[in-house]
């Protein structure tokens, strides 16, 4: 195995492990929160709180291993453009871990009104509700916020993809199709949040973008292309 090939299986394993992700943003959302019934969604949280202290800590772990995910790739596309190499570690792990990590905080506080810890008997319970529903909104605000960086980060990576010898050129296109779809699942969330289902059902087949280069990562690797001998 060559190092460059090593080096790109090791980005697809890390990239593995952002698998962790939909674990809050996906599972526990659907399971746990329903929209618009903030006593039904605080009796959720009580009854399962170590579910939902594992969604926090899964956010933890994907931001913590964002980080050296693009360090993997800043390390196997860096002969390829360094300039372009950098943007993409400060798009997709220098802005979106920070977010990350202070979007826990509104889970946090979520889990703590829900609790009803003993410095907040000055609320009643449905106020506590209505309180925790209000940090879970935040939190999903967070997510559409962080969503523009999950996109952004793409489009340099992609365009490195592209340009590398070693990597197939659709998969550079797709990456950066995906970088467009979360930029509009962001925008239309904040905008005009009443289509972003329609948006996102409109989406979907470009967001596999990132799916897609991961499985190539950790089964093909990457094989640099060997230049054409010159004939006599």
């Amino acid at each position: 195995m060559t190092s460059l090939s090593r080096n790109a299986r090791v980005a697809g394993l890390l990239y593995l492990t952002l698998m962790t992700a939909p674990l809050r943003l996906i599972y526990i959302q659907d399971k746990l929160i329903v929209s618009g019934n903030a006593a039904a969604t605080a009796n959720n949280i009580a009854a399962h709180q170590t579910l939902f202290r594992l969604g926090i800590l899964s956010d933890l772990f994907t931001a913590t291993m964002a980080i050296f995910l693009t360090l993997a790739l800043y390390r196997l596309f860096k002969a390829v453009d360094q300039g372009l190499a950098v943007v993409m570690v400060i798009l997709g792990a220098l802005m979106v871990t920070p977010i990350y990590f202070l979007n826990t905080i509104n889970d946090a506080a979520a889990l703590l009104l829900v609790r009803g810890a003993d410095f907040l008997a000055v609320f009643d319970k449905p106020q506590r509700e209505a309180l925790a529903m209000l940090f879970l909104r935040l939190h999903n605000h967070g997510v559409l916020v962080n969503e523009v960086f999950w996109g952004l980060w793409l489009l340099p990576f992609g365009l490195l993809v592209y340009r590398s010898r070693f990597l197939p050129r659709l998969l550079g296109v797709w990456l950066i199709l995906n970088c467009c779809a979360y930029v509009a699942l962001s925008v239309t969330g904040i905008m005009w949040p009443h289509y972003l289902a329609k948006v996102w059902n409109a989406a979907l087949p470009v967001m596999f973008g990132e799916l897609a280069i991961m499985l190539w990562l950790i089964v093909i690797g990457a094989k640099e292309r060997q230049p054409v001998a010159a004939t006599a």
